[in-house]
């Protein structure tokens, strides 16, 4: 390949990727072309870019950008899945895909430059929660101690609340109150 395809090449990547810190690597030795393209469509169906990509070029291309640390993982003929909501949710994705095609290989994944290699690693990261489940958990941590004031305003003890509040509004009327006991 000349030095000016190579270049091009390099450049698109570059374009490509740009902004794109976290993405999924797989192996595609030994995935027919007819399972190559279900695998594609599952994807794209997801939001999932998948792309071919020349291992020495990608290095270059990735150079001083969020990708660079997935440099180590860049052997043999690899795709790069990116995309989706975020990398998590294209290693859930993926992980799905392989009880349908076992002969799809992990590589690994790259996610805020933590490198998670091989099938273990994507397993492991596909359990992480999204961001958006990551928020939640934190509201509802956030919430959970005006959740038991609540649930004690409402609980046995809101018996008591109810009882002072009768007593209170029975004093604004000028009723008496009988003593009990």
């Amino acid at each position: 390949m000349s030095k000016v395809m190579k270049d091009m090449i390099v450049s698109e990547y570059k374009e490509r990727f740009d902004g794109v810190e976290n993405a999924l690597l797989i192996s595609i030795r030994g995935i027919g072309h007819e399972d190559t393209g279900t695998i594609r469509t599952s994807l794209r169906d997801d939001g999932i870019r998948v792309t071919v990509i020349r291992n020495s070029l990608a290095r270059v291309a990735f150079k001083d950008t969020g990708l660079e640390a997935i440099e180590p993982l860049l052997t043999g003929p690899n795709a790069i899945c990116y995309g989706a909501e975020s990398v998590v949710d294209v290693a859930r994705k993926i992980v799905d895909l392989l009880k349908k095609f076992p002969k799809l290989e992990l590589t690994g994944a790259v996610l805020d430059g933590q490198v998670f290699k091989g099938t273990d690693g994507v397993k492991e990261l596909s359990k992480y929660p999204t961001r958006e489940e990551a928020i939640g958990q934190v509201v509802t941590l956030m919430l959970s101690p005006a959740r038991k004031i609540a649930g004690a305003a409402l609980g046995p003890g809101g018996k008591l609340v109810g009882q002072i509040k009768a007593i209170e509004e029975k004093l604004e009327k000028g009723e008496t109150i009988a003593k009990v006991g």
